[in-house]
């Protein structure tokens, strides 16, 4: 797989540096890390991506927005959340998601699914 540009949106320092290493250690590159929703739309924005981890819940947000701003600049994502698909609000149902706590493979499918043609 040609090494990829990825967005990680993650409100727990924890998981956001483990998947910052799972990423790297699969050949792809950081392009950004946001904790919180206002600084995860501006990266979604502004920053050449070739997709993005976003956790659901960002600190009592949803990151929805992000997907919608994602989407519409036709970068892939990735749903990353502890409920699993039930935990995706309907119209985002069809989309990749990992349920956490999540392994290095879990990652790696995602990721190959996500930006699968």
């Amino acid at each position: 797989m040609t090494p990829l540009r990825v967005l990680i949106v993650e409100d727990e320092m924890t998981i956001a540096l483990l998947l910052e290493e799972m990423v790297e250690d699969l050949g792809h590159e950081v392009a950004g890390l946001a904790m919180r929703l206002p600084q995860a739309m501006e990266l979604a924005q502004s920053r050449p991506i070739d997709l993005a981890i976003l956790d659901v819940n960002l600190d009592g947000h949803m990151s929805y927005p992000v997907a919608d701003l994602l989407k519409g600049r036709g970068v892939p994502y990735v749903f990353a959340t502890g409920y699993g698909a039930s935990g995706i609000e309907t119209p985002y149902r069809d989309g990749v998601v990992i349920k956490k706590p999540y392994a290095m493979d879990d990652i790696r499918g995602a990721i190959a699914h996500a930006v699968a043609p």
